[in-house]
């Protein structure tokens, strides 16, 4: 009764936040921004919510929640778009979909295909919203209870999952999670200020590197240059046909199979670092073992499409739970989602027990705005749909230049340093690598977000425990071994068990063929340069400093010794192993028309001319070539696309308030706005 007591005046003003009509606006604009994303293959929720990072400084909370959850609400609802139309998974979550969306869709049912897809994911969304609301009640007392030593376990519990469950080979996916952790303490130390893998004489890396530029570089630059070696349209497919009240049909004839596998969406959500990269495949597997007749599915079963889709939506609502709960990212969209909440209003909102305890009326405000969001983004998928298909038509050719701008631009607010620029290249170079050779770009970035709570929470713990076993041996033993603690050590145990079996079956970054040694051994003998350098500069740190070293020396030697062992791995196995996969050789890249130097000299040239020129006059530069030289447009028509991009940009940084990356030029010629 207490507990209803305490939660049904959040609830009032939770509701109270969220039907202001400002906050239905950003709310509607943040779906609307998802819904635009989520039909660009691979961008998905994480690119999103890095675009739109560097603008929640300061933004009022309720209208901050309300656009990033609009945005990753409808993701796993737009991404549906890439998957029935061209057959290639818009995102991870909706990789099952192409099994059967993709042939219905040849058949002249895509309308079909979509309206069920739709019904489905608003279906499985509400699931996950419904959750979370009694969830959250029954675990408030207990997370309130949880000290340093049971967050750390907590963490601990969400490394091991996204490092063993993130790819087919479990120390891939470890060793990526180590390397985003390392990037993470690039920097002052946190507790005596030495530095780490850093200099004052190039003072950036001092200061860190940015969630927005991490998250930008290792997953959208990636996808955006992949799909601009392939110079096609999204898709080929001008038609959607008939059929849409047939799919919510099919979707009612099936929605105690919905139900389920909205069901297991939500469980899979719970568990740290799973989300979409395996909640689709449970999903259609649960969907095809509990079916009869069979013979249907990869053929155009539309079971096929209402299994996956019921489940991706659902993991959003359970990805909130070790969210909001305790601070560990369900996602990789999560672990941006962190980043954002310190940044809204004066700071006030914090992940975990904080928010529980203070701020228990905005957490039920995330929730169904989750809920609300849902309901938009399907309508708007349905009334959309047929322009959607046409968008989907043109060239990608014709919207990579966009795309990189407003990313490039989003880059650079994060810091205003023309370095974040340069920092995104290599990040997104990195990303580009790991996606080639199947490395979990999710372990990474999941991994970079959580280094800094594990490595505070552990350091808390050491230092009260000392304290706790000089009063005592059995105060200390209390305080290190708690119920809850061991508790959460039988879970990990078990769940590392559990998943070295299942890893194999796990597709981080989709279907890639193996190739040749060569190229997959290179990537692997620089990841291990890397973390050797990590753990040589951070073992030379003073012995007076030594807690700045503890965490990095420790990640960087389990780090290398996975990578070790992947060495010695790659000299015994055949290429035909996983442990070889590489997309160049082999895989969907390797008939690219467009070679990857190439296509990367263009951003790269954008960077060059921005550090001489300004970001503007580069820009007009780079678009205007781009689209004469590499799209094969006439010179009106890139003079024309050129001028909407530039205008474009300087209405976003005039609407915002903000400034454009400088160059030489200015500081030798003082010119007027937007050039300076």
């Amino acid at each position: 009764m207490d507990i209803l007591n305490l939660a049904l005046p959040a609830l009032a003003d939770a509701w109270s936040l969220i039907l202001q009509p400002t906050v239905l606006m950003y709310l509607l604009l943040g779906v609307t921004m998802g819904l635009a994303i989520g039909v660009f293959p691979g961008l998905g929720g994480i690119a999103g919510l890095s675009l739109v990072l560097p603008f929640m400084f300061g933004l009022e909370p309720s209208y901050g929640l309300a656009l990033m959850i609009g945005m990753v609400a409808v993701v796993p609802t737009s991404d549906t778009f890439a998957s029935v139309l061209m057959g290639i998974p818009g995102s991870s979550a909706s990789q099952a979909t192409v099994l059967d969306g993709f042939p219905m869709a040849k058949k002249g049912l895509a309308a079909r295909a979509l309206s069920a897809a739709f019904a489905s994911s608003l279906f499985g969304g509400l699931v996950g919203a419904f959750f979370l609301t009694f969830f959250i009640l029954v675990a408030r007392p207990i997370v309130l209870e949880f000290k340093s030593p049971e967050l750390l376990m907590v963490s601990a519990f969400g490394l091991s999952m996204v490092g063993i469950l993130a790819g087919r080979v479990a120390l891939k996916g470890m060793m990526a999670a180590g390397v985003g952790m390392l990037v993470a303490t690039i920097g002052e130390g946190p507790f005596n200020g030495e530095l780490r893998m850093a200099s004052y004489e190039f003072p950036y890396l001092a200061d860190g590197l940015k969630l927005v530029i991490v998250g930008l570089g290792i997953f959208a630059v990636p996808e955006i240059v992949a799909l601009l070696r392939k110079d096609k349209a999204i898709s080929e497919r001008t038609s959607l046909g008939a059929g849409w009240l047939a799919g919510v049909r099919d979707w009612w004839a099936n929605k105690w199979l919905s139900m389920r596998c909205a069901l297991i969406g939500v469980i899979v959500g719970v568990i740290p670092g799973l989300g979409g990269s395996v909640v689709d495949w449970i999903a259609y597997g649960h969907t095809v073992q509990t079916t009869r007749d069979r013979s249907g599915f990869g053929k155009g079963d539309v079971r096929g499409v209402v299994g996956p889709e019921s489940s991706n939506n659902a993991k959003e609502g359970g990805g909130l739970v070790p969210t909001l709960l305790f601070g560990i990212p369900g996602s990789g969209s999560m672990a941006i989602f962190i980043g954002a909440l310190s940044l809204l209003g004066s700071g006030e909102l914090e992940v975990g027990q904080v928010m529980l305890k203070d701020n228990l009326n905005y957490t039920y405000a995330i929730v169904w705005l989750l809920a609300l969001a849902n309901v938009m983004g399907t309508i708007l998928c349905i009334a959309l749909s047929g322009q959607i298909a046409r968008i989907t038509n043109i060239r990608f050719a014709l919207i990579a230049p966009f795309i990189f701008m407003i990313i490039a631009f989003a880059a650079f607010q994060s810091g205003q340093n023309l370095m974040d620029l340069a920092a995104l290249f290599a990040i997104g170079f990195l990303g580009i690598m790991m996606r080639r050779f199947d490395w979990s770009r999710p372990a990474f970035l999941i991994g970079f977000v959580l280094a800094n709570p594990v490595e505070n929470y552990s350091n808390n713990a050491n230092q009260i425990a000392g304290i706790r076993f000089r009063q005592g041996f059995e105060a200390g033993m209390d305080y290190i071994a708690s119920p809850i603690v061991l508790t959460l050590l039988v879970i990990t145990v078990v769940s590392v068990i559990v998943g070295l079996r299942q890893a194999k079956n796990i597709r981080a970054e989709g279907e890639v063929a193996s190739g040749g040694k060569r190229a997959p051994l290179i990537f692997l003998l620089v990841m291990i340069g890397f973390v050797s350098f990590a753990l040589y500069d951070t073992a030379t740190i003073p012995s007076y400093a030594f807690v700045d070293a503890v965490f990095p020396v420790t990640i960087a030697s389990a780090s290398l010794l996975c990578g070790l062992v992947l060495l010695v791995q790659m000299r015994l196995r055949p290429e035909t192993d996983a442990l070889f996969a590489d997309r160049e050789t082999s895989g969907e890249d390797a008939d690219n028309r467009f070679a990857l130097w190439p296509t990367l000299s263009w951003f790269a040239a954008l960077l060059l001319a921005t550090s001489l020129l300004g970001f503007i006059l580069a820009l007009c530069g780079f678009l205007l070539a781009f689209f004469r030289l590499r799209a094969g447009l006439a010179w009106a028509r890139s003079i024309l696309l050129t001028a909407i991009g530039v205008a474009f940009m300087c209405f976003m940084a005039w609407l915002l308030n903000r400034d454009f990356p400088p160059g030489l030029l200015q500081h030798f010629v003082d010119l007027p706005w937007p050039l300076t």
